[in-house]
């Protein structure tokens, strides 16, 4: 339902850096015409953002921010190319699919989008210092990104989205599984099979609260290593926070 994407895009955008607690949402008028939509489905999203504790309503005041989503905000969100050049390694990319698809439901649920709108799904292979690194399957909206090319996947997808697009990506949700490699995927990746994978499925937004791309990425742990630096955020500070 639309109030639902919407309510999703609100989320994020309360969660990004030009909202503090405390600071107060747009009102129903303006927001039904930044989404072209009725009050009335503007007024059933903040409903789900005032049920997920985010938003409160002050009477004669709007709608004010509560509290943020602080479990999604734990570390600096760097692209795999940026991460790879920093080390000074060389990152490529064999793309073995390319094609235009209508939208399945598993996927339309993840970004938020229509079942069969078309998406853009594509498979390739990232090689760092020339061996092969991981496998990743994507899928973005063709609405957002009408000119994606061939060209485009063999580089970065952070460059294009940002620096060709001019869409500012706000974050990063990722859900981390272990695996072990099947005949399949160790072919893909060239490893033996049964070797340790790491299952990576990755949801990138704009600052707008538009979901981009969703990858399910399977990364070879022998030849890749992730630091995080982490910002601890006090349970105090949580409770300063905390609507009256």
């Amino acid at each position: 339902m639309i109030y639902k994407s919407i309510a999703e895009r609100l989320r994020l955008r309360l969660n990004s850096s030009d909202y503090n607690i405390g600071s107060p949402l747009p009102g129903e008028k303006n927001l039904a015409q930044e989404f072209g939509v009725a009050r009335m489905t503007i007024r059933k999203a903040i409903d789900l953002l005032v049920g997920w504790g985010l938003v409160v309503r002050r009477h004669g005041s709007g709608t004010f921010v509560a509290r943020k989503d602080v479990h999604h905000e734990t570390t600096n969100l760097t692209g795999f190319v940026e991460v790879m050049r920093q080390q000074g390694k060389n990152v490529s990319s064999k793309v073995l699919v390319f094609e235009l698809m209508p939208a399945p439901p598993a996927i339309a649920s993840q970004l938020r989008i229509q079942i069969n709108e078309r998406i853009y799904f594509s498979r390739r292979i990232r090689y760092v210092d020339g061996k092969p690194l991981m496998l990743e399957d994507s899928y973005m909206p063709v609405k957002l990104f009408r000119n994606l090319s061939l060209v485009h996947l063999e580089g970065s997808k952070f460059d294009y989205i940002e620096k060709e697009c001019g869409i500012t990506i706000s974050g990063n949700y990722e859900s981390l599984t272990p695996m072990l490699a099947d005949k399949q995927l160790a072919s893909f990746i060239n490893v033996p099979e049964h070797t340790p994978l790491l299952r990576i499925t990755s949801l990138s937004y704009s600052d707008s609260g538009e979901f981009l791309n969703y990858s399910v990425m399977y990364r070879n742990t022998s030849e890749y290593q992730v630091d995080y630096h982490l910002h601890r955020i006090r349970p105090e500070t949580l409770l300063t926070h905390s609507p009256e």
